[in-house]
Parts: structure tokens; sequence; C-alpha cells
């Protein structure tokens, strides 16, 4: 590596996201003094829970918390062009309200990924591991998850919620989740 060289990193797109809010006169404190306040959708992505605004087309607006797709072939969305990413901050109160129930919609389409999390998640340093991380999760369960894990890898959330003695994985992971999105965390396990 030559000290100096940027350093390419591919973009990652997100192919389907989630509708958080429909803001018909845009956000307000966006200032837009000669422009015309114009109508502002507020996403969720699928993979990497990132979040973004985008402006509808002239035809209607999918609801809030409908899935739609946000990749690069524009004859399949729903929605007009992506104006970009946003922060936790951005989001209305509307869309921060709608939050915890959409990520957890994202986290039950995706069981399989999750679970694999619970499966092969490692140490982060040689003090910490990645799954005490989560919500609720100390040293005590953490060692009771691993000790299940190599018995038997887990096949769903229910298998982790039995054997590993998580109330409910869904919630556990949809807080995190948020966390990272909000900025209260140090790590990001899931959000890019």
């Amino acid at each position: 590596m030559v000290i100096g060289e940027r350093i390419e990193r591919p973009k990652l797109f997100e192919e389907w996201a989630y509708v958080l809010d429909f803001l018909p006169r845009g956000r307000i404190e966006v200032p837009r003094p000669m422009f015309r306040a114009r109508p502002i959708i507020q996403l969720i992505g699928e993979n990497y829970f990132t979040l973004l605004e985008a402006v509808p087309k002239r035809r209607g607006v999918p609801s809030v918390g409908q899935r739609t797709y946000t990749g690069k072939d524009e004859s399949k969305r729903e929605i007009g062009h992506i104006i970009g990413r946003i922060t936790y901050e951005d989001l209305s109160s509307s869309a921060k309200s709608e939050l915890p129930s959409v990520v957890a919609t994202i986290i039950k389409r995706q069981e399989r990924r999750f679970v694999r999390f619970f499966n092969e998640a490692t140490a982060l340093t040689p003090k910490m591991h990645t799954l005490e991380l989560l919500p609720g999760i100390g040293k005590k369960m953490m060692w009771g998850i691993i000790r299940e894990r190599e018995a038997r890898p887990f096949v769903s959330f229910d298998d982790v919620s039995k054997r590993a003695g998580i109330s409910n994985v869904v919630r556990v992971l949809a807080k995190r989740v948020i966390a990272e999105l909000s900025g209260e965390t140090k790590y990001k396990l899931f959000v890019r």
C-alpha cells in the first residue's frame, strides 16, 4: 500500500427499502428560499439499514411500512429518484416512531441472515465478544449462546430463543439496529 493513496471501496446500494414517512411539503428545517417545497419520502434500506430520502413519482405515494424498489432500474421503481442518505436526526418524528416496527419487519424477513449472526459472531477484542453488544446480553448469556451453537447451530429465531434464553430475539436485534442508527454505539454490527 502506498502512503497517501486513497483506497476505493465499492459503493453499496440498497435495492429495496421500506417507507418510514411521507412528507408532502418536505422537511421544514431544510431551507429552500427560492424553491417550492417538494414532497419527500423517508426510507430505510433493507440490507444495510441506510436511511434515505426520495422524491415520489407523480402518480402516487407508497404507504408507510411498504417495501419498495430503490435499485438502479428506474422502470421498476414506485418512487421517483433518491435524493440521498440522511441521518437519524433528519428523520421526522413520525418516521422515528415507525422505525422500531419497520426494522423488526426487516429482521423477520431476513431471519436466516440474523440467525447466522448468532452462529458466527466472534470476539471483538480480547475482553469483549460481538454478542455482548446486543442489548441485555452479558457474559453469562454470551457463554450460553456459544455453548449452544457449538453443540448444534441455531436454525431459527425460535431456536435461539429457546436454547439461548433470549425472550424476544427480534426486539433485541431491532434495539441494536436503532442504537446504531441513532449514533449511540461505538461499533456497528448491522448498519453500514
